[in-house]
């Protein structure tokens, strides 16, 4: 198959390719950003574009067999930049893959649509209620994909939990880094929440599953996640385990630090948005009963061995981390004061 994917500048993006290359398809890229072309596999090819150009998404089209759009403005742009990659770049995507008559199209969402929900564990048909630009951009996005499905389109919209693996600094680069220096590690509130991840190869398998199934079973959304998960204390020690230098959780008090943390978020001194510690002390897992029935998936890592593979990549490269920073999964974020609290709590 001759598959294009938006945003393949990004983690995702990467990981992605590589799948497909493997298993013999044709791979093209799209994205605002650079390409670092030296860690994508031979025979992939790279467009520099907006996916809210629609003259370069018809040409881009043309030809091509499905695309699997992930391109996204992430909760650190501005609001407005959020609301137009995410919500009119899908529109685009979604237009123009019709107008082409794309047989497959993919559509990473995110489990952000489902807000901060008290039952659990999350299924498809449960409400959308997400929060902030981002959560509320990706279900607009959603429903922009379930028009153009009822118009005879075939979108897989698939929702996967917080996806980790090499590669993957951004918010976790600030984990690792403390880990890495021996730190305590500050978990707001008890950290006996259970809080769901998935490692990004279990994520570039249901993507490879929803392309290539012979049949309409696809044609649906879906949640994807680990299915062995413990407590954010438990998984987060296991890390810390692994460091084996000392490095430990430290339960916090939830209202305080969250109060603490909107303010240093307003004031612009870290890097931690408010849907990151809004719903750190909270349950959050998705059952992925679905896409295992539906497609055969199955996720091979658990949440502590995604952490630890993710964590062994930044060992690997920790000295060409260091002093990079924007706001991107693929670099490190700026800590702010942040750095204050990691001498404190060395």
């Amino acid at each position: 198959m001759r598959i294009l994917i938006t945003g393949g500048a990004g983690f995702f993006g990467l990981h992605q390719a590589h799948k497909l290359a493997a298993q013999g398809h044709q791979v093209a890229l799209l994205d605002i950003a650079p390409f670092f072309r030296e860690e994508y596999p031979s025979g992939v090819t790279f467009h520099t574009g907006d996916v809210r150009d629609v003259r370069l998404l018809y040409q881009l089209f043309d030809g091509v067999d499905a695309v699997v759009h992930a391109a996204a403005a992430l909760p650190l742009w501005k609001p407005q930049e959020i609301i137009s990659v995410n919500v009119e770049g899908t529109r685009m995507v979604m237009e123009a893959a019709r107008q082409r008559r794309i047989a497959r199209v993919v559509y990473i969402s995110s489990t952000a649509v489902y807000g901060v929900p008290e039952k659990h564990p999350i299924e498809e048909h449960d409400p959308r209620v997400g929060v902030g630009p981002y959560g509320h951009s990706k279900i607009k996005a959603e429903e922009i994909c379930e028009r153009y499905r009822s118009m005879g389109q075939y979108i897989t919209i698939i929702r996967p939990k917080t996806f980790i693996g090499t590669a993957r600094l951004g918010v976790f680069q600030i984990l690792f880094d403390w880990v890495h220096n021996g730190n305590r590690i500050p978990v707001i509130g008890s950290g006996n929440n259970r809080y769901q991840l998935l490692e990004v190869e279990d994520l570039t398998d249901a993507v490879l599953l929803a392309l290539t199934n012979p049949s309409n079973a696809a044609n649906d959304t879906f949640n994807v996640g680990a299915q062995r998960f413990g407590t954010v204390k438990q998984d987060v020690q296991a890390l810390c385990d692994y460091a084996g230098n000392g490095a430990r959780v430290l339960p916090t008090p939830a209202g305080p630090v969250k109060s603490a943390l909107w303010l240093f978020n307003e004031l612009r001194l870290s890097p931690l948005y408010p849907w990151v510690y809004a719903t750190a002390d909270k349950d959050s897992f998705v059952s992925t009963l679905k896409i295992e029935r539906a497609l055969g998936w199955q996720p091979r890592y658990s949440n502590a061995e995604a952490l630890i593979r993710s964590y062994q990549w930044y060992l690997e490269h920790v000295h060409e981390v260091e002093g990079s920073s924007g706001i991107t999964h693929r670099v490190a974020w700026d800590q702010g004061i942040l750095r204050v609290f990691r001498r404190i709590l060395a």
